[in-house]
C-alpha cells in the first residue's frame, strides 16, 4: 500500500469530503486521525475505517482553535511513526446569496475568515513536526469560485484564492525543509449533497435565481466541464491519495485543477 507507515490528520473527517478522504487514506495504508467538531460523524468513519481493517483514531476539537490544533498535532507526532499528511476539509455555510449592495461585513468575512484562519492554524501546528522529519505534506481544499465571477458568493470566491494563495507560498517556505504544500480545487460533487454539504445551498441558492431545480442547475454545470461531468468523491479520494503518497514528491506549490473546467 502506498501509504503504509504514514499518519495523516483529516480535518473535517466528519463530513462528507472528510470522511470519503479519511477512508481513502486508510485504505491506502495510512494511520488516520480524524478531527472534527461533532463526535457522531468521525466515529462512522472511524468505525468504516476499522471494519475494513485500518487505523482511525478520533480527536473532537475545532479547527479554528490554535491551541487545541497544536496540542493534538504534537499529541499525533509523539505517537509514532511522525506526522506525513495534513488534509483540510473542514466547511462551513460559505455562500450568502446576497450580492455586495446587500451583504454585510460579517457574512462576507465568515467563509474568508474560517478558511484562512484554518489554514494557517493547521499548517502553523504540523509544519514543525514535518520539518524536524523532514518529510511531509499539508493538502488544502477549494472549488472553482477562486477563479469565477458571479453574485452571491463574493465571501467564498476570496476565501477561495486566498486559500490557493496561503498554499503557494507555505510550499515555498517549506520546500527546502522536506516539506510539501498542495491545495485540491474540486467543482462539486453531486453525491455529497444529500450528505449534507455546504456546496447544497450554493446550488439551492443559483437553481432559484435561475428558475431551474437542482438537478437541473447539476447538469448544467456538468455540461459546462471539458469531461461533461463533476467529479465525484472516488475522484477527490484518489487525487489526495496521490498527493499524499511519494509518486507526487516532486509536486509542490501548485493548484491540482480537479473541477474540469479549464480556468487557468
Amino acid at each position: 500500500m502506498v501509504l503504509e507507515g504514514r499518519t495523516a490528520i483529516v480535518y473535517g473527517a466528519g463530513g462528507a469530503v472528510g470522511g470519503a478522504a479519511a477512508r481513502a487514506l486508510a485504505g491506502a495504508g495510512a494511520q488516520v486521525f480524524l478531527v472534527g467538531r461533532s463526535s457522531p460523524g468521525l466515529e462512522a468513519v472511524a468505525h468504516d475505517i476499522a471494519a475494513r481493517g485500518g487505523q482511525a483514531h478520533v480527536a473532537t476539537l475545532d479547527a479554528l482553535d490554535t491551541a487545541a490544533v497544536e496540542q493534538h498535532a504534537a499529541e499525533v507526532a509523539a505517537r509514532g511513526p511522525g506526522l506525513h499528511i495534513a488534509f483540510n476539509a473542514i466547511g462551513v455555510a460559505h455562500v450568502q446569496g446576497v450580492a455586495l449592495e446587500g451583504l454585510s461585513m460579517e457574512a462576507f468575512a465568515l467563509p474568508v475568515d474560517t478558511y484562512i484562519r484554518s489554514s494557517f492554524t493547521i499548517a502553523k501546528a504540523v509544519a514543525p513536526h514535518m520539518v524536524r522529519q523532514r518529510r511531509g505534506v499539508v493538502i488544502s481544499l477549494t472549488t472553482p469560485a477562486s477563479r469565477m465571477v458571479g453574485p452571491g458568493f463574493l465571501g467564498h470566491s476570496v476565501a477561495c484564492a486566498g486559500v490557493e494563495a496561503f498554499s503557494r507560498h507555505l510550499a515555498g517556505e517549506l520546500g527546502e525543509q522536506g516539506v510539501r504544500s498542495v491545495c485540491i480545487r474540486s467543482h462539486a460533487i453531486p453525491e455529497t449533497l444529500p450528505l449534507g454539504s455546504h456546496a447544497g445551498p450554493v446550488f439551492a441558492i443559483e437553481a432559484q435565481r435561475q428558475g431551474v431545480t437542482v438537478d437541473q442547475m447539476l447538469e448544467g454545470a456538468a455540461t459546462g466541464t471539458v469531461l461533461k461531468r463533476l467529479p465525484r468523491l472516488k475522484d477527490l479520494a484518489a487525487t489526495l491519495v496521490f498527493l499524499a503518497s511519494d509518486g507526487a514528491a516532486a509536486i509542490s506549490g501548485v493548484v491540482v485543477n480537479m473541477s474540469g473546467l479549464v480556468l487557468d
